[in-house]
């Protein structure tokens, strides 16, 4: 897919999973919530309320969904984590848009696997 490709299908994902406030009803919405997030505590507040019951939670929840070995590959898999890693050092936040971006891509390539049946089991424990 082009770039503006990623981009639109990212933009319905937003339109019509991810809910004004709380955790989403789909996973593709949760994924796509969690990582809008998690550069939206980066840029606009430095890290500065990172926290394990919201970021970290979110961060690992990214984690176990994309990595998943029926979509990509051993490379792509490592890319993830390693931008994940970056993402979620508290004292140190990710200020530019390359790696979300990618994870943005990736929540779509998910999306495009898996369609939007898949229903998010909402976490007790996420506090954000």
């Amino acid at each position: 897919m082009t770039s503006e490709e990623y981009l639109e299908k990212g933009k319905f994902i937003w339109q019509n999973f991810v809910p004004k406030s709380g955790q989403a009803e789909t996973v593709q919405g949760e994924l796509l919530r969690a990582i809008e997030k998690l550069r939206d505590e980066a840029h606009r507040n430095g890290n500065a309320n990172f926290n394990k019951n919201c970021h970290g939670i979110l961060v690992e929840y990214l984690r176990e969904k994309l990595t998943d070995k029926k979509i990509f590959d051993a490379g792509t898999i490592e890319q993830i984590n390693t931008d994940l890693d970056k993402i979620k050092i508290e004292n140190q936040p990710y200020l530019e848009d390359d790696i979300f971006d990618r994870i943005d891509d990736r929540i779509v390539d998910w999306f495009m696997f898996y369609g939007d049946k898949k229903l998010h089991k909402k976490n007790p424990d996420l506090n954000c």
